[in-house]
């Protein structure tokens, strides 16, 4: 039988060496680097971690996976599950958006958890484990799979979670990672689409709950089950896409499933960086703005009468939420909370999303004032694959009569940005690393990750042991 070309595709592509530009592998190692950062200061959050550990508290896992930060090895499916849980948990991590969106970091959890795992069975064999280029090239793919996946095929549109790009994307590259060839890595990615996609429930009003922050995980750990069950010899299935009535083009996305460019490392070349705030992509250029109009206000909800956002389509349908607010997960995925936060404090950080500012009279007063526009030309700069803009406008009508506005068409993190937002991004890791470890450690790891040349080198099980709590 005829296999569905889209899944062949990405089948050659996975097990093709040579994948990624120079450019690819230094955001590469910035990706992982900035991952961690978002992982290190999740470990601090309570909340964050009663998700993570084994199911089955004290049980011993002989070559674990190391969750870093942690003293926890476990299987590989917890692994995964527990490291992209704290990876993702603050809403910190690198984004990619397109007509659907999602955040390709999610898939480091399952590439760390097997790789270590594997690594250290090698060792104990005799055989050379993965070396740390290894994972940064697999990183640059499964970025590619997940993030040109994304770029036309919108499952949102019909309702279903951008989770599930995650989970077909590390079954295939954990599936090369367990050794896989064509036959295994292919049926990594049919039985990934063969389990269907998440409903975004858990995402929208009135439902907007913590799943959002380990649903992810729980992908990229599914993708690590689906890999180990191909590489013990689960078949594929040649038309999971394709099959009338009961395919997932029929089932789920009621469109063909498309790649919208060949795969290469574009995606790792373009992917965007949450570089100073912890808030949803499509509103990061609106608290940049609010920050700048916060310097020109002695007193936001004395001086301010009417608050207009213009926004792109994108932002309009997913992020404009005036309240109420059961959460915090409520609060990181309104625009209206984040921009009144940024006018009121100018600054933006995850504790603005806790009480006590949670409770704070003043944002909702703000937030009454404020009405949300799409602009359709900002929708078409978001749209266009050589701006890939993320544009919003605030502007304020004083009660003096005075209008004042700012508009911020590239967030900090964006590749036209890129060279801005480095030395914040080495702030952002020294901040995290410092939270959860002494200095002298903290000043270790920073070196190693940003700029120790021998890094790439450095063996997998080798890695996961230096970001343990304790120094080896």
């Amino acid at each position: 039988m005829q296999r569905d070309s889209v899944l062949m595709e990405i089948t050659h592509y996975l097990l093709r060496d040579g994948v990624g530009s120079e450019q690819a592998y230094a955001t590469a190692r910035l990706a992982l680097a900035d991952a961690l950062a978002c992982l290190f200061e999740a470990l601090t959050y309570p909340e964050a971690m009663k998700l993570v550990g084994p199911l089955v508290p004290g049980t011993q896992t002989p070559f674990g996976a190391r969750v870093p930060g942690t003293s926890y090895a476990l299987d590989p499916m917890r692994a995964a599950f527990s490291t992209t849980a704290l990876i993702r948990w603050l809403d910190y991590n690198d984004t990619w958006l397109a007509k659907e969106w999602g955040h390709p970091s999610d898939n480091l959890g399952a590439i760390l958890a097997v790789a270590d795992h594997q690594s250290r069975l090698r060792r104990a064999r005799g055989e050379a484990p993965y070396r740390v280029e290894d994972l940064l090239a697999l990183a640059i793919k499964a970025y590619e799979v997940q993030g040109v996946l994304a770029l036309e095929n919108a499952l949102n549109r019909v309702g279903f979670d951008h989770v599930h790009w995650v989970k077909a994307a590390s079954a295939g590259v954990a599936a090369l990672l367990y050794g896989g060839g064509e036959e295994e890595v292919f049926s990594a990615l049919s039985h990934a689409f063969l389990d269907g996609a998440a409903l975004r429930t858990y995402r929208h009003f009135p439902n907007t709950g913590p799943r959002k922050s380990w649903a992810a995980a729980d992908a990229a750990a599914r993708g690590v089950f689906l890999a180990w069950a191909a590489t013990r010899g689960e078949p594929g299935y040649a038309t999971a896409l394709s099959a009338p009535t009961w395919g997932f083009e029929a089932v789920v996305l009621k469109a063909p499933v498309v790649l919208a460019r060949p795969l290469g490392s574009y995606v790792m070349e373009n992917v965007l960086f949450k570089v100073a705030y912890p808030a949803e992509f499509h509103g990061q250029t609106a608290v940049e703005a609010g920050f700048a109009l916060h310097k020109e206000l002695k007193d936001p909800l004395e001086e301010v009468e009417e608050i207009l956002i213009h926004t792109q389509e994108a932002g309009k349908r997913i992020i404009d939420k005036p309240g109420p607010f059961k959460n915090p997960a409520d609060r990181d995925h309104s625009l209206q909370y984040m921009t009144a936060v940024a006018l009121l404090f100018g600054e933006l950080r995850y504790e603005h999303y806790l009480e006590p500012t949670a409770s704070d009279p003043r944002i909702p007063a703000l937030i009454a004032r404020m009405r949300v526009e799409e602009d359709p030309e900002f929708t078409r700069a978001y749209l266009d694959p050589d701006r890939r803009a993320i544009p919003n406008r605030v502007r304020l009508r004083l009660r003096d009569g005075r209008v004042l506005e700012r508009l911020v068409e590239y967030p900090l993190g964006h590749p036209r940005r890129r060279e801005e937002s480095r030395p914040l991004l080495r702030q952002k890791l020294q901040r995290a690393l410092r939270l959860a470890l002494p200095e002298g450690r903290a000043r270790a790891l920073e070196h190693l990750l940003l700029d120790d040349p021998n890094l790439l080198e450095m063996p997998v099980d080798r890695f996961l042991q230096a970001l343990a709590p304790e120094a080896p």
